[in-house]
This record gives C-alpha cells, structure tokens and sequence, in this order.
C-alpha cells in the first residue's frame, strides 16, 4: 500500500485528470477503438509506474506474433501482474480475471477498458461460457491473457502449478500460445516497501497450435509451466 500511495503523490497533480477520463472510459467502453483505449491505459500505468519507482525491464519483444489472435499465458505473482504486462506489451489484449478480483478499484476501470471477463471459478456453466466467448473472440483477432495458476503463487520466483483447463480456450481457438514469465512481479504491491524495484516481463517463443494440437490440456499446461520457471531460474 505504501508504494500505491507514492504513485498517487507522486502524480498528485495528474491523478484526478486521470481517474475522471478512467472511469469515464470505463463506463463508455463501445465509445473508444481498443487501440485508443489501450494506449490510454498504457499512459497511465507508465506515470504510476515512474512515480512508484518500479522499472519494467522487456525481454523478448520480438516473440510477440505479428497476427493478432494468441493468448498471454504468464505465471501469476500478484496484483501488479497485468499492470507489469500492460507496460511491457505494445499490443492491445484483453484478460480473464477470477471474480474476487472484480471490485478492487483501479483494478475494476482496468478492467472494464479492455472489455476483461471475470471468471467464477465455483460455477462450472458461467466458466464454460467464458471459455467458448474467449476462444470465439481469439478467432476475431483478439488477444487475452489468462494467468494459469489461478490464484498468486504467494511464493515469490517460484510459480505454482497451472492448471489445464486455463489452456481450453486456446486449445479450442487454435491459436498461438506465448508463455510469459514475470520476475518479482510480487515486490510493487505485495512488499511494504517502496525502494526502487525492477520487473522482468520476458515474452518467450510462442507455441503454435501445429505444436500441441495432439497434446491434452494438462500436457500443455505442464510444458507452459516448465518453461516459465525454467526462464524464471535462468534470471534471478
């Protein structure tokens, strides 16, 4: 909480500004192209991120598939997580949040603006649903970011497991699968502190349907998780 508070005082003269039109776009999503509103987001995740003293540090920009159409799939470290991403990615993409997440503030405009969906992992029907709504709208061409694990791993560098039916919308769209790994994604808003703090974001080699198309959702999970903290080893 203490580095939240720094990036509000540290922006105190763009913070009203800036949450006015944040939750004046959140509440006209259909008003504004998914570019516009992505790069406004982008806007005010790099001034909070400068005034919160947090660092982005991007590797593997190029993995990123030119065609639009593949899913994010990142180990989940915490509530800084998409904000990490959202820094590092110049390409618009929306995410699939668990409902307890739903009403944190700030958290909620975010994701509002990129038209995310909220999951209840407790009822099977509503999952299934945004399962099927996810792959049909990879197949238009958009983008989503699922985290794997389900919950924060609370573990720091060290992920938890992911679980195969996070992958079932992608194994049903058909799409390209780009693991992400995130190192200490967990220090901004889950420390008390606010020393100056530096995230990795590595977007590895996409997995393309062609490569897992015979493999079970719990194979493709497996082999997601194996690379991320393999990645992860490789850089702390």
């Amino acid at each position: 909480m203490k580095r939240i508070l720094l990036m509000v005082l540290r922006n105190i003269f763009l913070v009203p500004f800036a949450w006015f039109r944040l939750c004046y776009r959140a509440g006209h999503v259909d008003k504004y192209p998914e570019e516009d509103m992505y790069a406004f987001l982008r806007w005010i995740d790099l001034h909070a991120n400068r005034g919160g003293n947090v660092r982005i540090d991007v590797h593997g920009e190029e993995n990123i598939p030119e065609k639009d159409g593949f899913m994010f799939f990142p180990n989940h470290q915490g509530l800084y997580d998409v904000l990490a991403i959202i820094e590092a990615c110049p390409r618009p993409f929306s995410v699939v949040a668990k409902k307890e997440v739903a009403n944190v503030p700030f958290l909620k405009q975010v994701f509002a603006c990129v038209k995310a969906y909220m999951i209840d992992r407790d009822d099977v029907r509503q999952a299934m649903q945004v399962i099927i709504n996810v792959s049909n709208e990879v197949k238009k061409g958009r983008n989503y970011l699922i985290f794997a694990e389900g919950t924060r791993s609370k573990n720091g560098n060290k992920i938890g497991t992911f679980k195969g039916g996070s992958f079932k919308a992608a194994t049903k769209a058909k799409c390209p699968i780009v693991p992400v790994a995130l190192i200490d994604s967990f220090k901004p808003f889950d420390t008390n502190t606010i020393r100056p703090v530096t995230v990795q974001v590595h977007f590895m080699e996409p997995i393309l349907y062609e490569d897992y198309k015979n493999m079970k959702t719990t194979e493709v999970a497996a082999l997601v998780q194996e690379r991320i903290q393999k990645r992860i080893d490789e850089n702390i």
